[in-house]
Parts: C-alpha cells; structure tokens; sequence
C-alpha cells in the first residue's frame, strides 16, 4: 500500500509540473495547446546536450554523484539551461505560429498545436535519434524508509526523493509568482478578461510571453525529473499527454493547485491500477477515475462558475 502511493506521488509529481503548463496556457491563451508534451521532450534532451557542455566546461568529462543522488552538480546545471532553452523554443513557436492565428477561434489554435506538435516530435527524432538516453548510469539502491510489515513496507531511492521534493519547491515557487508580484496579478486579470485587463494598463502581449515562458520551463524540468527516474526519449512527452489533460481538467481548468492535486490523483490512479488490472490498462484507469469525479463535479475540483 506504501509502496503504491509513494510510486504514483512520483509519476504524479512529472504529470502536476506539466499539468501547471497547460492550465496556465489555457487559462490565459484559451486553446489547449497540445504541443505540452514535446516541450516535455525537448527540455529532457536539451538538458542531456546541456549536460555535456557544462561536463566540457568544467574540465572534468565524468560526472561525479552528489551526495546520495546518481547525479552530480552538472545535471542541475543542465535543467537551468534546459529550461531556459525550452522556453525559448516555445517563443519561438509562438512568434512563428499562434501569435499569427491568435485573432482566429480556437479550433483552428488547437490544429496548430497538434502540427507544432508533431513538428517537433519529428524534429527531436532527426536530431537525437530513436534509442533512449540516460543522464547517469549509476546505480541506485532504494533505500527501506518502512519495514515491509507495515502496510506492506516502502522503499524509494534518493532520486525518487528529489522529484517529489523539487516539484515541491517548484509549485511553491510559482504560488508565490502568481500572487505576490506584479506579473501575477497581471496574468490573473488577463486570465479573467484581456479586454479588460488591456484597458486597465496591463500589457497582454507581455503575460502571454511570460506564460509560455514558465508554462515551457515548467514542461522542461518535468521532462528532466522523468528521465532522472526513467530515460529519455523520443515518445517521453507524447505518452504523457493524455495525463497531462486529465489532471488539467480533473483539477479545474486554470486552477495551479487544481492541476497539481489533479496530477496526484492521476499519478496514484494508475500507481494503483498496476496490480489489480495490469500496467497495460494505467492510462484507462486514470481516465475512469477522472470521468467518475466530472460526472460529480463537472468544472473539475477548482475550476470556477461558468
């Protein structure tokens, strides 16, 4: 039992982080863009080139650990860059893209997200290959935090710690960006009216590139965190979009907290789901699970009144 909910606590701390990205862009943009996932991608990959500069940099070429982790100082390193990097692409894409379609509805914002989408999907197969990449080949040995005759015991790796801990960090963080500073309070009134919020003063064009901006750094350290506890490649953020959206809506369109108590959820649905149907039926039940809570509470568990 342990075991289980430390597990999906894990996946469910990748999924909120990416979930985060996707409701703040809906919120404030009102398409669903449905490119998340690849910046989940590219930002793994980014970071894995970033991680060799940093490794050329410094003289060194090896990667010491640090501390308990399979890791050393680079890869955090690398996961600033990357994010950083990831959120430039996704400027990019705006500027190249949704900026010139955003006048139109929303149906034709979504088709061109399901193109960027695929378009960098592609893209990070022709210049990364299809095999998977590791950041580390160190071993780690879990560590018993719970003896196996307490609700079947749990083990977890410091690894597995960091995820949980850093998605901690990173939430808190962005709570406080969004309530108390300038930025935040703009973006909560662009998300309530941009007409409104135009006349009042605020520069819209500005919130709509800060939320890319965090939505991809967001989407990139989530795609690091996953290849830190698994690997990275190529179909890292396509298999995780379908999550993404559930926690998203489970958690109430444009509610931060929603999309983070919604990515647990999610995390935990399919943690629990492994033994009693098979690890091939995770993702139904996720979705069983976020269909039986909508049927109850249609806006999801924060999202505001229509």
């Amino acid at each position: 039992m342990l075991q289980l909910i430390a597990d999906g606590l894990i996946v469910g701390s990748v999924i909120a982080l990416g979930a985060i990205g996707l409701t703040l862009t809906y919120s404030i943009l009102r398409f669903a863009n449905f490119g998340q996932g690849e910046f989940m991608t590219w930002g793994a990959y980014l970071a894995i080139t970033a991680l060799a500069f940093v490794l050329a940099a410094t003289g060194g070429g090896v990667m010491e650990p640090l501390g308990p982790f399979s890791f050393g100082w680079q890869l955090l390193a690398a996961l600033v860059i990357a994010a950083g990097l990831t959120a430039g692409l996704a400027l990019l894409v705006d500027w190249a893209l949704f900026r010139r379609l955003r006048r139109g509805n929303a149906i034709t914002l979504v088709i061109a997200s399901f193109g960027a989408a695929l378009a960098l999907r592609n893209l990070v197969q022709f210049l990364y290959g299809t095999l998977p990449e590791y950041y580390t080949r160190e071993i780690q040995i879990a560590i018993r935090l719970v003896p196996r005759d307490v609700m079947g015991g749990l083990r977890i790796t410091p690894d597995q710690m960091l995820v949980i801990g850093l998605t901690a960090v990173t939430v808190l963080g962005l709570h406080v960006l969004l309530t108390r500073t300038t930025l935040g309070r703009a973006m909560r009134a662009t998300a309530q009216n941009p007409a409104l919020a135009r006349v009042a003063g605020v520069d819209v064009e500005a919130v709509i590139r800060a939320t890319w901006i965090i939505g991809a750094a967001l989407a990139a350290v989530a795609g690091v965190l996953a290849g830190v506890i698994g690997q990275v490649r190529p179909m890292l953020g396509f298999d995780l979009l379908l999550p993404l959206f559930a926690a998203a809506i489970l958690g109430g369109i444009g509610s931060v907290w929603g999309a983070v108590l919604g990515g647990f959820i999610v995390g935990l649905a399919e943690s629990f789901s492994v033994p009693l149907f098979g690890a091939e039926y995770r993702a139904a039940t996720a979705f069983l699970v976020l269909i039986a809570i909508l049927l109850v509470r249609p806006r999801g568990l924060f999202g505001e009144k229509a």
